[in-house]
């Protein structure tokens, strides 16, 4: 049972009580022939006619609910003027009744109908200098999913502030990761216990909000399904690793980031003949040579580097291969000592 649902399941029960209580206490009802029956059935009924309107305005946003209320006053200041100007002076009462009614209704309704056409920039032609803009902008939503949640370097990137914004994990991610944490494979339970770690880390930074959302479709079969849907209706960002999901959120014309694309566009790009300061930290597959790492993780591939295992050298790029798993790097020690 959804929140909501519990609510409007309150609410109906608390208006029918209320009903039956009304049936018993006023004077005007105790007397009447099943009275109770008759408070239980007003309640009942009021409370539905109420939880009809909240299904039927549940895409009725506040920003429409203002501009309605603008445009009907702006109707009715209209149509008050025309009221005041003097032209149904002559009128008879009667039949002046009837065009103040029309003149209202009709100045009310175009009114509102205008207001929901337009944006916010068009007030300002209604009220010279003036502009309605927002105290505060709205948060950018940052949806995580299972894999970059297990990763970790999405903690690192919003607490660089590389990317700001309200941080929403969905209570279903919490089950799948609570699934690959309680899993009899060893390796997936510590990717599971990762996870949390990092969700624990990231909660406790006081830079950062996370807040766990309990939206879930029941309809949808898969976790990926649900997180495209979710940041569809929450117009929220997706977090991922996973390939797959990145291409469907993308045919889905959902905002989605993949952070293994992004560190592949932030790695450093080697030019041939450029000398970096390396350690060479152990063997290569092939005879004399050793490996090493760029500060980005990227795999250097030292000509000459196998006595230098353990130390810094000077190393001069020769050559750069692409590879499926990334760039692969080839360089020369430029010292044995």
């Amino acid at each position: 049972m959804t929140p909501l649902l519990a609510i409007r399941l309150f609410f109906l029960a608390l208006c029918t009580a209320a009903g039956f209580a009304i049936s018993q206490v006023r004077p005007e009802f105790v007397d009447m022939p099943h009275a109770g029956f008759y408070g239980v059935l007003a309640g009942f009924l009021f409370a539905g006619v109420l939880v009809a309107m909240d299904e039927l305005l549940k895409g009725f946003s506040l920003r429409a609910f203002s501009a309605t209320t603008f445009g009907l006053l702006l109707g009715m200041a209209v149509a008050s003027l025309v009221d005041h100007s003097g032209l149904f002076v002559n009128t008879d009462e009667k039949v002046r009744w009837v065009i103040r009614l029309c003149l209202f209704l009709g100045s009310g309704y175009i009114g509102v109908v205008l207001a929901m056409r337009s944006n916010k920039e068009d007030f300002s032609l209604i009220i010279p200098y003036v502009r309605f803009s927002p105290q505060q902008k709205p948060d950018t939503l940052l949806l995580l999913d299972t894999s970059v949640i297990i990763d970790g370097r999405v903690a690192d990137v919003i607490e660089s502030r590389i990317v700001e914004g309200l941080v929403v994990v969905p209570r279903f991610v919490l089950l799948e990761l609570q699934q690959i944490a309680d899993s009899a494979d060893e390796i997936k339970r510590a990717r599971g216990r990762r996870g949390f770690e990092m969700l624990n880390r990231m909660q406790h930074n006081p830079k950062l909000e996370v807040r766990i959302h309990d939206g879930d479709f029941p309809e949808e079969k898969g976790v990926d399904a649900k997180l495209v849907r979710l940041a569809r209706n929450l117009n929220a960002k997706l977090f991922t690793n996973d390939y797959n999901l990145t291409k469907m959120a993308g045919l889905q014309s959902v905002s989605c980031v993949n952070l293994n694309e992004l560190a592949r566009c932030l790695k450093m790009e080697m030019i041939p003949g450029e000398v970096v300061q390396l350690k060479i930290v152990r063997e290569g597959r092939e005879k004399g040579q050793g490996i090493g790492y760029l500060p980005d993780g990227t795999m250097v591939v030292v000509s000459n580097g196998q006595p230098l295992v353990g130390t810094s050298a000077e190393v001069q790029i020769k050559s750069t291969v692409q590879t499926g798993a990334g760039v692969l790097v080839f360089g020369e020690a430029q010292n044995n000592g």
